[in-house]
């Protein structure tokens, strides 16, 4: 308090765009103090940004005070994949480490903010670290090989087996550099066998970018009237956009409506239920709810992706779009598409924005390529007698089920493209290189596909960008989004037997600061996790 100047930034920003109600003053004159009134801690995922609003350094970063002074820091301008509304942020390091994340200013996606995760986590990149090829002995030990030998034994067990018996399975943080090159190198071997972490039983159309986009932007909040969750919280899925929620709530009064576990998210809204089957009764018109979403000028339906993770999420995701072709929320007059998802995984939209959907072949598989899997493992996805190849960083759950582990590179270590939930193309930059023996995983692939005798034609990052824009030109159009078709066909119902069940939605992310293996091997996030969450051990809830 010897430095605070009584400003109360920090507790306006922590009642409008955090929306917890924590910080205050107590005493009058010169005994006026900021504090929680109570021995309490503040409840936010944004917190982090009191630190950067403080002009007197009376709050400051913890993890980063008095570890070095700016002038010594080399800054790169990048983005962060933990959010997947993918916000700008600033990287400062020092030689080869990184000392500190801060954001930068783009006022569609993040303004001048950040979640305490995409700041905070950049310590779990230098832990539990893969640096060498490794592979399982016969005891179920892993022992350590050089690189030309790892390849070799790679392409010795793709070439053992049939294209069919060949499976890849995309991981979280994929970038469409790798997911180029697993593609074309699977197609090589006459194979079109993929799966997407966390997509579950529902098949994404990924040709109308409208059935699985963010359609009418992160800034389309502030132009909505009502808006329907469905199956998400956004408070821990995007804090920054839940902020901007909170704020149309308050400004443009927005009216805020939920179908889904009944949160705190930090605004009042009305809790229609957490029975699926009543997306049923919108869609028929015989839910009250139905004429206040016609009668709205710019509605919103955003579903989270839990919703893609349920047995009938296809059915879900069909009932969805007949509510939006029966209202408001598709409106081509007026040039609006409220239709919008809310991905927890990047690597998912990267996937579909190549035109990669799930596809599960009925010959079993028996070579299994992992691309950064590390999320929602379990023995029953992996056949027992299949000969599984990691291609990740980080010594976590893909590594347990591997036969055979490839170093890689986080996004901090290589240059990559990433999509947002909205569509919007951005790319991360190289600004620590890989510790030790590790490699970018296009490079990895590349090599693999050159041993087996099929080799992928590129050989530089440009080329293959080239080839992603072959794929998807927009993919080289960066920080723009590209537009959607918007009418009846892109949002068409499928037609499909399959019905809603009366199974209440979960929470998708039981512990926000651990869904990844970045954040489980952070030590900041470690604490916060005991402090926020001291009654949870496990980091997602299995549906």
């Amino acid at each position: 308090m010897n430095r605070c100047i009584h400003c109360t930034r920090c507790i306006r920003f922590s009642d409008e765009y955090a929306g917890v109600t924590e910080l205050g003053t107590s005493g009058r004159g010169r005994n006026t103090e900021i504090g929680t009134y109570i021995d309490k801690m503040i409840t936010s995922e944004l917190q982090g940004n009191l630190a950067d609003i403080c002009p007197v350094g009376a709050l400051t970063n913890g993890p980063y005070a008095f570890t070095s002074r700016p002038w010594e820091l080399k800054s790169y301008d990048s983005v962060d994949v933990f959010d997947t509304i993918i916000p700008f942020i600033q990287i400062d390091t020092r030689g080869a480490e990184i000392m500190r994340i801060l954001p930068r200013i783009h006022e569609e996606v993040n303004e001048e903010w950040l979640n305490d995760k995409s700041r905070q986590a950049f310590d779990g990149l230098k832990k539990q670290r893969l640096t060498l090829p490794l592979a399982r002995d016969a005891q179920g030990n892993f022992t350590d090989l050089y690189w030309p030998d790892a390849i070799q034994q790679a392409a010795k067990k793709l070439q053992s087996v049939k294209g069919e018996e060949i499976v890849g399975v995309i991981g979280e943080f994929a970038d469409c550099e790798s997911i180029v090159a697993l593609k074309d190198l699977l197609n090589r071997f006459d194979s079109d066998n993929f799966e997407i972490r966390g997509t579950g039983v529902p098949q994404l159309d990924a040709d109308f970018r409208a059935n699985y986009l963010l359609n009418s932007r992160i800034t389309g909040v502030e132009e909505a009237d009502v808006l329907l969750l469905v199956g998400t919280n956004p408070k821990v899925e995007s804090p920054l956009l839940n902020s901007r929620i909170l704020r149309a709530t308050r400004k443009n009064n927005l009216k805020v409506f939920l179908i889904g576990p009944a949160n705190d998210l930090t605004y009042n809204y009305v809790h229609l239920g957490n029975n699926a089957s009543i997306l049923d009764e919108i869609a028929n018109g015989t839910h009250p709810f139905a004429a206040r979403l016609k009668n709205a000028k710019l509605p919103m339906i955003l579903t989270g992706a839990g919703v893609l993770e349920r047995v009938d999420g296809n059915a879900i995701h069909n009932t969805l779009k007949k509510i939006a072709q029966n209202s408001p929320v598709l409106n081509p007059q007026q040039g609006w598409n409220g239709f919008n998802f809310l991905h927890k995984e990047v690597g998912r939209i990267n996937a579909l924005e190549l035109g990669i959907t799930a596809r599960k072949s009925s010959t079993p598989a028996k070579v299994v390529i992992l691309l950064g899997v590390d999320n929602n493992l379990n023995a029953q996805d992996i056949p027992k007698d299949a000969y599984v190849i990691y291609i990740g960083s980080h010594g976590d759950e893909g590594a347990y089920y591997a036969d055979l582990i490839l170093p890689g590179a986080t996004y901090t270590e290589k240059n990559g493209t990433y999509v947002s939930t909205e569509g919007r193309v951005q790319t991360t930059k190289l600004v620590a290189l890989p510790p030790s023996g590790a490699k970018s995983d296009w490079e990895i692939l590349r090599a693999l596909s050159e041993e087996c005798g099929c080799a992928l034609p590129y050989d530089t990052l440009e080329e293959v960008r080239y080839r992603m824009a072959e794929l998807a030109p927009h993919l080289l159009k960066y920080d723009y989004i590209e537009s959607t078709v918007l009418g009846q066909v892109a949002l068409k119902p499928e037609s499909s037997k399959q019905t809603i069940s009366s199974t209440p939605f979960r929470d998708l992310i039981d512990n926000f600061y651990m869904t990844d293996a970045i954040s489980r091997q952070s030590v900041t996030m470690a604490k916060c996790s005991t402090a926020f969450n001291p009654h949870k051990f496990s980091t997602f809830k299995q549906l």
